[in-house]
């Protein structure tokens, strides 16, 4: 066993999610690859099992405390990285339809591995977010898109919120100051048809403090956006 269960099946329960020992196994083989894969591609800065099991898992598994997704709900995951949140969120809910999309290729065939080693089920794609928010295979087609850890929020909006269906749910998982974030973003979020519905704070076990930041979809995104990435960057909402 890698992993404290328990310290895990705790956390999640605080954050209104209750964990099989079948989940639980999942997410022991998960850290096992992660740390394995860890030592020869740079997959993440968190190593020891404990802080992999609070600072992705249970931060992963959040979100679920800020929103219940319906059965088979379409999810898309953007910038996943190493799988987080997307790999968590699918061990608790395997029934949902999840896609995980980022722009580094190496990480996603690691992710597209992990999931197939772990019995799951998922779409994982090698795009750029700009890109794949113009396609109409993807455009305003999700029910919900989270995204961790990725960009500020005025910029990760106009990177998120052309995936949402109207009707949908944009939720950004933001660590402890997000009151400047948010400020700085209303406008750039009415811009692209969002608006701001509830802010989540809450605390992990190790004392960390979270945000998570939820944004309905009330009206479609202009078709000028999202921009491409060096306007965006250079020039945002």
């Amino acid at each position: 066993m890698i992993i404290n269960k328990e310290l895990l099946k705790e956390n999640a329960a605080i954050l209104g999610t209750e964990l099989s020992d079948e989940m639980l196994d999942k997410f022991d083989k998960l850290a096992d690859l992660l740390i394995e894969t860890n030592k020869s591609m740079n997959l993440t800065a968190i190593k020891e099992p404990d802080e992999i099991v609070v600072k992705h898992f249970a931060d992963s598994i959040s979100l679920f405390s800020a929103i219940i997704p319906e059965n088979g709900a379409k999810i898309l995951d953007l910038g996943t990285g190493a799988g987080f949140p997307g790999i968590p969120l699918l061990i608790a809910r395997p029934d949902l339809n999840l896609t995980m999309i980022d722009s580094t290729e190496k990480k996603l065939k690691y992710v597209a591995k992990t999931v197939e080693a772990l019995g799951l089920d998922a779409q994982v794609f090698h795009t750029r977010a700009e890109e794949a928010g113009k396609n109409p295979i993807y455009r305003e087609k999700y029910d919900i898109v989270c995204s961790r850890a990725v960009a500020a929020l005025n910029v990760l909006s106009e990177y998120c919120l052309p995936f949402v269906k109207v009707g949908g749910t944009f939720v950004a998982m933001k660590s402890a100051k997000a009151d400047e974030e948010i400020a700085q973003a209303k406008q750039a979020i009415r811009l692209l048809g969002g608006e701001i519905t509830e802010k989540k704070t809450f605390f992990l076990s190790d004392g960390g403090e979270r945000t998570l930041i939820i944004i309905k979809k009330i009206s479609h995104t202009s078709s000028k956006y999202p921009r491409p990435s060096a306007q965006i960057s250079k020039k945002p909402l």
